[in-house]
């Protein structure tokens, strides 16, 4: 995925952490529209705001800037970018939030349909791509316990066959 952060006239100090729609996109889970989201380290959020004072948004707390097409934050829902960055996946010029912090960010946006729509988006595949493990840990399963007689479970269920 090729975004061009030059059209912004700012070297960020700290890669820039992609969230939002094109970070639904680049987990394949759906199209993005125009805008495009990052969180980014105060210190480059700050120097943003002195390149565009005219273009910041203050929504509770949350502080960002919005030159062109972008949308680049401080905080989102008061959690900052060290907070969001852990486990995000590194591009050439920015940094992609993880599946897991994507998840996070929709459930706490989730009162809007959009975002109860990602959410279950990213809970439909994850558990795709658990239900893939699933036979191999199953197999896993069964030599672990090959050598012990008489198991009785109390429940066992299996995933559906659309998981697997």
């Amino acid at each position: 995925m090729k975004i061009d952060l030059n059209k912004l006239h700012h070297t960020f100090k700290h890669k820039p952490l992609l969230v939002g729609g094109k970070a639904m996109e680049y987990y394949g889970l759906r199209k993005a529209g125009p805008d495009i989201d990052f969180i980014a380290d105060e210190n480059d959020v700050q120097e943003l705001i002195k390149i565009y004072p005219k273009r910041v948004k203050s929504l509770w707390g949350d502080l960002g800037v919005c030159p062109e097409e972008f949308e680049i934050w401080k905080t989102i829902c008061l959690f900052d970018y060290e907070y969001y960055k852990k486990d995000a996946i590194e591009e050439e010029n920015f940094l992609v939030i993880s599946l897991e912090k994507l998840l996070l960010m929709r459930a706490l946006a989730m009162k809007k349909e959009k975002y109860l729509k990602d959410l279950s988006l990213i809970v439909n595949h994850v558990l795709h791509e658990q239900g893939v493990k699933y036979q191999e840990l199953n197999n896993k399963n069964e030599t672990f316990l090959k050598d012990i007689k008489d198991i009785v479970y109390l429940e066992k269920t299996e995933p559906s066959s659309e998981l697997l």
